[in-house]
Order: C-alpha cells, then structure tokens, then sequence
C-alpha cells in the first residue's frame, strides 16, 4: 500500500512537472496567457520594476525568440542537406540566451542558479538585457524596436547598425514592436485582477 502511494505521488509530481514545461495555449492574448500560467505576470512584474522594461515590452521579445516554449534552441544545420549537423549557436530556453551571454547575466545580477528553463529568470534577463541595451547603446528601455534589434545583434553589432544589411531582421523588429503595442493593449484590459491579492473576490 505505500509503495502504491508512493508511485502514485511521483506519477503527480511528474504529470505536474511536464504540464508546466508545455508552452501556453494562447501566446497571442496576455491575458489570456497570464491567465493560464499562474505566477508568470508576478515573475514579470519583479523584473519590471527591478530593471525598468515594461511587461508588454519583455514579453514580446520572449514571445518573438520561442513563443514561451522553455526548452527552445535554434534548428539544426543540414549536412549535405539531409544528416543534421550542428546547431547554428547555444542559444536555448524561453529567451534563446547563449551559453556566455547567460554567464555574463549570472554574473552581472547576481542570479547564480538561474536558469534558461525557468520563465521567472528568462523574463528577468530579459529586462537585465534591455538595460544594457540602455546604457550600451543609448536606446529607450521600452523602444521595443531597436531593443530587438540590440537583442538580436549584440551591442557591438547594434552601435555598429550591421542590421541595416538585414531587412528581413528589420521586419520582425517591426513585429517585435507591433506585438508589444498589442500586448499593451491587452494588459490594460487585464492587469487589474493580476495585482489584486487571490483572495479578494472582486479582483
């Protein structure tokens, strides 16, 4: 009987675990998706206002890199155009972060036991990132434009405009940016019942 128990406690652990690696159902509707993945709008709300980068702003960004899938990474290459070969870089999890950039993150938050799988420190790199992209590159922390651009790019690459040889890159800067407006919209429509406390019933 208790080791009956005991694998019936492990098959719930373990059923729990997988449903909140899946991504949400609805990635187009913040409302919708804060509803659904409870404890994601108080993550992104403390990286708001530690780093001063909007949630629409943020998650539009996280949203472009791997539609909130936590395990993401970049397709691999095709050798001879059918063996897959190697990726194209590390980038990995909810907000496609390379392996030194992610240690340059730990290091520079002080997050040592973040990692890329978790959505509360994704979205808290991602805010860590847009300041950098403030104080590197002299861009507006909620010019989701050209804070794509930076994301995208690297600073370097950013103060030197190599996305000007890179249309199709300015194009999904523009639905980076279109996107976050649209997740504005909706969070206004929403955000009220996040910040009440969970017991108040008419939040």
């Amino acid at each position: 009987m208790q080791t009956f128990i005991r694998c019936s406690a492990l098959l719930v652990i373990f059923t729990l675990a997988g449903c909140t690696s899946l991504p949400p159902q609805n990635s187009e509707n913040l409302c919708d998706l804060f509803d659904e993945k409870r404890g994601w709008y108080q993550d992104a709300r403390r990286a708001e206002r530690r780093w001063g980068s909007s949630i629409p702003v943020m998650m539009a960004i996280m949203y472009q890199e791997s539609t909130f899938r936590p395990r993401a990474k970049p397709p691999r290459r095709k050798i001879l155009w059918v063996i897959p070969g190697p990726r194209k870089s590390s980038a990995y999890g909810f907000a496609q972060v390379k392996n030194e950039t992610w240690r340059e993150y730990q290091r520079g938050s002080g997050n040592h036991w973040s990692s890329r799988t978790h959505f509360a420190d994704a979205v808290d790199f991602v805010g860590w990132y847009n300041v950098q992209s403030q104080e590197r590159s002299g861009i507006a922390p909620n010019d989701a434009y050209n804070l794509y651009l930076a994301y995208h790019e690297g600073h370097g690459g950013f103060n030197r405009k190599t996305f000007n040889d890179k249309p199709w890159l300015l194009d999904v800067a523009r639905r980076v940016d279109n996107r976050a407006k649209q997740f504005e919209t909706q969070l206004k429509s929403c955000e009220r019942r996040f910040r009440s406390p969970w017991w108040w019933p008419f939040g």
